[in-house]
């Protein structure tokens, strides 16, 4: 058994879904029965595994997660590799899902595991729904939306990363310099399709919303198929 969760960052909006195995395919299929349910949000953060970010052994690939994250103009956001806090509130809400719903249960199918975690969803929506009615609004899930991967990505997606001991980091498949001077150290990199640029801002943790602009890098993602076939058993 595996489970995608989810946790908003305001407003304490929970979700679940259990399966067999989480790939690409439900992934999907969760994000969009979770937004069509309480709106889309500005953004969604995840971390870099393959089934949300896409394979990592070709650059310039975007996977089906994101491809539908940005045909909805949600912003995805990727997660630097093995950096402790940024997953915090996500983690805090697994380990609250095996305690409350795995380890109090023990369920012995999939099916009694999904309705003991539906119960746990909705229990927790009633305790915090309070908290949710204060949340800044949602955009409402679009009627005529229909997702189409061979449509060329527009808008922002973000990666945050740490640079090496030559202010360096790799975005899609790409080396680009942030500052020499700015090693070891956390950056936004914002790629905007539109604009045709990668923008690379610094991060510190003692003053989040200080983000100087340390270097722009032009960028254009290439015109190709995407190959959903193939990306099926790859993202």
């Amino acid at each position: 058994v595996q489970v995608l969760n989810a946790m908003s960052l305001h407003g304490h909006v929970a979700a679940s879904w259990p399966h067999s195995s989480i790939v690409a395919a439900n992934t999907l299929d969760a994000l969009l029965e979770h937004w069509r349910s309480v709106g889309l949000p500005d953004y969604v953060q995840f971390d870099n595994d393959t089934r949300f970010q896409g394979p990592h052994n070709f650059p310039n690939t975007l996977g089906r997660v994101v491809r539908l994250c940005l045909s909805l103009k949600v912003i995805p956001v990727f997660v630097p590799p093995r950096e402790t806090g940024f997953q915090a509130a996500i983690e805090s809400f697994n380990g609250l899902w095996q305690k409350k719903v795995w380890l109090r249960f023990m369920p012995a199918s999939l099916a009694a595991l999904r309705k003991h975690s539906r119960n746990y969803i909705e229990a927790s929506r009633t305790k915090f729904a309070a908290q949710m009615q204060t949340a800044p609004l949602r955009r409402a899930f679009p009627n005529a939306w229909k997702l189409n991967y061979q449509a060329e990505p527009k808008g922002h997606m973000v990666y945050l990363r740490r640079t090496d001991d030559q202010g360096r980091l790799e975005v899609l498949g790409h080396s680009l310099l942030a500052d020499s001077h700015w090693v070891h150290r956390l950056v936004r990199a914002d790629i905007d399709f539109q604009a045709q640029k990668i923008r690379l801002f610094a991060l510190r943790r003692s003053e989040p919303n200080q983000q100087p602009l340390l270097s722009e890098h032009p960028y254009i993602f290439p015109k190709r198929r995407f190959r959903e076939a193939s990306s099926r058993a790859t993202d």
